[in-house]
């Protein structure tokens, strides 16, 4: 079992940048493939992004692809989203997802809120 704590959300002006973290603990981080959703008001979870295990493959939905990075230091426990070029739209509550490629058990994290306005 893993736990999961993100950091790193706030309120920022659109075009500008943040960095989320997501901090696991409890196993072995390296057997999990790492992802970020993200859930707007009144709509449902969507993915974000994803790593593998490695941090040698990464998935981004259209929406964020060329803006938004995702990368994982395994030395460190740690998986991180860097967010350029934000638009309001981009606003949600960012949550840090793990999958043991084990067995397929998911974990998530409680997330943290990203506001982009003026």
């Amino acid at each position: 079992q893993v736990q999961l704590v993100e950091s790193g959300g706030g309120l920022v002006q659109p075009g500008g940048s943040l960095r989320l973290s997501c901090a696991a603990s409890g196993s072995i981080f390296s057997t999990y493939r790492m992802g970020w959703y993200r859930q707007a008001p009144g709509k449902q979870r969507d993915l974000v992004a994803t790593i593998s295990t490695s941090g040698r493959s990464t998935n981004y939905a259209d929406s964020v692809k060329g803006r938004f990075t995702i990368s994982r230091d395994n030395a460190n426990n740690t998986v991180y989203l860097q967010m350029n070029s934000l638009k309001p739209e981009d606003t949600a509550l960012y949550s840090c997802n793990a999958r043991d490629v084990m067995n397929g058990m998911n974990y998530w994290g409680k997330g943290t809120l990203v506001t982009v306005s003026s």
